[in-house]
């Protein structure tokens, strides 16, 4: 691997057949972003975080799938492209996943699982292996299935239950998994690009906030939250994408990684660029108003976790704390309570300047003597 953490030759490189499928992951972002707008409460955001479950672990699924097996197989192509069939059904059922859609919701998710679990069951014999993929298979798929056909609070309980299930099942069953082993680059690159998916729902979110008369002030709001995205962007894909790849491929058990840092880390990275999408919107929308506590919680706290998640994957990968980023997460926290008294355009400001901050204060400290120095110091 480069300085740089360009691929090197013997490295698989991400195909076009899982960009494509990509593209119906970015439809399915849209939509449990809307499903969060929807609702700012505690219980909209836990039934958005429910529903968005079965979704990142049919992504998840995939990625390991294709990480491990060929992709120029056409038969391989082909359950990836079936997969992204479930996805699509799956988005189109979000609006009303917990009405009259959740039967299609689960239905979607369980075909999507049965088709990437199905090659381990026909190349064994005696017996089902438990492996994630059979989790998915004969217990959270049913689960969802069951929820379905129960009313709406009961749907959210059942279905919180398959979420922790097929999360959990990596840890439950880490010893059957030990074994495994992963293309570091290619995988590192798939889940940076769901990072990017998620990303770009916050440039979808700003555009799409602005009213059809443009005036000054939408304009400094329009590109003050830019500025915010691209300071998320930069707070990972300048040295963390690297650092992830590195210690995938250097690790002496590479399932820990990808559990701790991939699975479960990109699961709150992913979570929290979508909460602050979703408080953009709203600041940008209207910027001379204050933001509401719910709202400025989705933004600032989104913002939050997604700083603070860098302390859980960087003591995941090289056991050192990232004390700028945790730094900054508290400082986002310290500032929330203030938020609502502020003009919305000014809420944006803070947030942007506080990215802006962390990520000149790394450069400062680190960039001059490249992205391996983070193995020796404490800043991410």
């Amino acid at each position: 691997m480069s300085e740089a953490g360009a691929p090197q030759p013997d490295e698989k490189r991400v195909s076009w057949a899982e960009l494509f499928f990509d593209l119906v992951f970015v439809v399915a972002v849209t939509k449990v972003a809307a499903l969060v707008a929807s609702d700012h409460t505690w219980a909209g955001l836990l039934r958005a975080a429910v529903a968005f479950v079965p979704i990142y672990w049919t992504w998840v699924g995939t990625a390991i799938m294709t990480n491990l097996d060929d992709v120029s197989r056409a038969a391989v192509r082909l359950r990836v492209f079936v997969v992204a069939l479930a996805g699509i059904f799956m988005a189109l059922a979000l609006d009303d996943a917990y009405g009259e859609e959740g039967l299609l919701f689960a239905a979607a998710y369980w075909g999507g699982r049965i088709v990437l679990g199905w090659p381990v069951l026909t190349r064994l014999r005696g017996g089902v292996p438990l492996t994630p993929y059979t989790v998915s298979m004969f217990a959270t798929g049913p689960l969802l299935l069951l929820g379905a056909l129960l009313p709406d609070n009961q749907r959210t309980v059942v279905w919180a239950i398959a979420a922790l299930l097929d999360l959990a099942s990596p840890s439950l069953l880490r010893r059957r998994l030990l074994g495994m082993h992963v293309d570091a680059g290619h995988l590192a690159e798939r889940f940076g690009l769901f990072v990017l998916i998620a990303l770009g729902e916050s440039v979808v979110a700003i555009v799409t906030s602005v009213s059809d008369h443009l005036t000054v002030l939408d304009g400094m709001a329009v590109a003050l939250a830019f500025a915010v995205t691209v300071g998320l962007w930069w707070v990972y894909f300048h040295f963390a994408a690297d650092a992830v790849r590195h210690a995938l491929a250097t690790a002496a058990v590479q399932l820990d990684i990808a559990r701790v840092v991939l699975s479960y880390g990109h699961l709150l990275f992913i979570g929290a660029v979508i909460t602050v999408s979703v408080g953009l919107h709203d600041a940008v929308a209207d910027p001379r108003h204050h933001l509401s506590w719910p709202a400025t919680g989705l933004l600032y706290g989104g913002a939050a976790l997604y700083l603070a998640t860098f302390g859980l994957t960087r003591w995941a990968m090289f056991r050192l704390v990232s004390i700028t980023r945790l730094s900054a997460a508290a400082t986002v926290l310290a500032v929330l309570p203030v938020v609502p008294f502020l003009p919305s355009v000014a809420s944006v400001a803070l947030l942007a300047l506080i990215v802006a901050g962390l990520n000149i204060v790394e450069w400062a400290r680190n960039d001059r003597i490249g992205w391996r120095a983070l193995l020796a110091r404490p800043a991410e």
